[in-house]
């Protein structure tokens, strides 16, 4: 297995890459976010790679970032999720913005990409809620980008409640500085009163 390529950019024209790596050309694909940022042609760069192999090809996939690579390689486990669609997925919405979709269940947000319908977003949600870990380095540093009331609301969502709903239950508790689990508490308290 190829895990990275470390060398000169010769040609790029999205999606395809051709690197120098010490006088031999390999051709790789990459989605937008990384070529947004690549340096200029002519200079090095380093790229964590993952090799799709086919009976009629072996198709290189490169990523600027071990995070992209991560995510890349959860999606093409999702059932009807080949590599072009992973790679349309990488190239429409950052990392962080499809953790949240996840977590969200945002499917409208995912039918916005090319070639994802309703029942493939439906599906990316299911699937993926339990790949968050593998597909963003680990939950924890996601969290910790959340806010406290973030927190609260991909919680309850995750609980069974619907966006729509969870937003509704956490715009009763109005204090702040306090945290994502006394907030969950009082909105199921609400819940569970009536309110």
């Amino acid at each position: 297995m190829i895990g990275f390529l470390r060398g000169l950019i010769l040609h790029r024209q999205p999606p395809h890459l051709l690197i120098d790596v010490h006088g031999v050309g390999y051709e790789v694909e990459a989605p937008m976010s990384t070529f947004y940022d690549l340096p200029d042609t002519g200079a090095e760069v380093l790229l964590y790679t993952h090799l799709v192999v086919r009976e009629d090809a072996h198709i290189l996939f490169g990523f600027g970032t071990e995070t992209e690579r991560r995510l890349f390689r959860a999606l093409i486990r999702v059932n009807g999720v080949g590599p072009r669609l992973a790679l349309t997925i990488l190239s429409g919405v950052s990392v962080d913005s499809f953790v949240r979709c996840v977590r969200d269940s945002d499917t409208a947000a995912l039918t916005r990409l090319p070639g994802i319908g309703k029942k493939t977003a439906e599906r990316l949600m299911v699937e993926m809620r339990d790949r968050l870990d593998e597909a963003a380095g680990n939950t924890a540093s996601v969290m910790g980008k959340m806010n406290p009331r973030e927190e609260a609301l991909s919680a309850l969502v995750s609980l069974g409640y619907k966006p729509q709903e969870a937003s509704h239950m956490l715009q009763a508790i109005q204090e702040t500085g306090i945290s994502s689990e006394e907030i969950i508490r009082r909105a199921l308290q609400n819940a569970a009163r009536g309110g």
